[in-house]
């Protein structure tokens, strides 16, 4: 009889932690997929309004149904309140133009940033919120001008590690609106791809012209890319590899490093973002079960 109990305690205690590790496995596999995640599109605008939104807006939705992640496209600035922010893993701020949020709108926005929430800016991202020094921050940069037209350049990828650079050339050659900004990102900033002026007229920094770039920022992720002016832009496949993984990195579905920032980063848990402490639970859960039969057998 002590001989079949042993036996049972040792399945038992077994199953326990199988139970756990296979929910923590499933778990981190939704994780992975993008499975559930949902991402903010913003494209509120207050200045230029870019005619390659609906165009933009599309591609993404095409991406997140591809990639297993639901895009929310929006331009009502009232869903930037704590507890509509904390149903996303990122927001993407998509073409957005001028002042477009009220100081509580701001307040929510950066709470959630803090929380661990993803940013991701495209093009004229950087042409937005003048007068808000935490955004300023977020973005990198501010456009300050850009040559007549839409001429083609190269870009130099300077890291292909990250996950929105890594389907990259080396040398890639597109057409599109080229940003000259008021001053090259600083601080923590990683700046994954440089403009070679070289290569089209109406550059005005010189050989440091950053066009994408990436960095932990006051508890969660930015993403910048520079690229997506025109409608053809989110019909490339390169392009829209590029923002893939921007989005996937800044909303925490894909990890790579930044720079010299630790492949997870040190970022808080994101909001929305509970699948691991569920699982851990779980596996908790299972092993306290287990203890618990334990006890009652003595």
């Amino acid at each position: 009889m002590k001989r079949s109990w042993n036996g049972l305690r040792r399945r038992v205690t077994v199953a326990g932690l199988a139970a756990g590790a296979f929910l923590f496995a499933s778990c981190e596999a939704g994780q992975a997929s993008g499975k559930g995640a949902r991402v903010l599109v913003f494209t509120k605008t207050a200045g230029f309004r870019h005619d390659s939104i609906p165009a933009a807006i599309a591609a993404l939705r095409e991406l997140g149904a591809t990639h297993g992640f639901e895009v929310v496209a929006t331009e009502d600035a009232a869903v930037f309140e704590d507890s509509h922010l904390a149903q996303y893993r990122a927001v993407v701020w998509l073409l957005t133009t001028g002042d477009i949020l009220d100081p509580a709108q701001q307040g929510a926005f950066e709470r959630y940033v803090q929380g661990g929430g993803g940013y991701v800016g495209v093009h004229s991202a950087a042409d937005t919120e003048y007068d808000w020094h935490f955004y300023g921050g977020l973005v990198g940069a501010y456009f300050k001008s850009h040559p007549p037209g839409t001429p083609t350049a190269t870009i130099h990828v300077s890291d292909r590690r990250h996950p929105s650079t890594a389907p990259l050339p080396e040398r890639w050659d597109r057409t599109d609106e080229w940003y000259n900004y008021q001053a090259a990102p600083a601080g923590n900033v990683h700046v994954l791809a440089r403009l070679d002026e070289r290569t089209y007229a109406g550059g005005e920094m010189g050989d440091n012209h950053p066009t994408a770039w990436c960095h932990h920022y006051s508890g969660g992720r930015g993403w910048y890319t520079g690229g997506g002016h025109t409608i053809a832009a989110y019909a490339e496949p390169l392009f829209r590899a590029h923002l893939l993984g921007g989005i996937q990195w800044a909303a925490g579905l894909s990890d790579g490093p930044c720079g010299d920032a630790p492949v997870s980063g040190p970022d808080k848990p994101r909001q929305g973002h509970r699948c691991g402490t569920s699982a851990a639970t779980f596996s908790s859960l299972a092993l306290l079960s287990t203890l618990f039969l334990l006890r009652e057998r003595r």
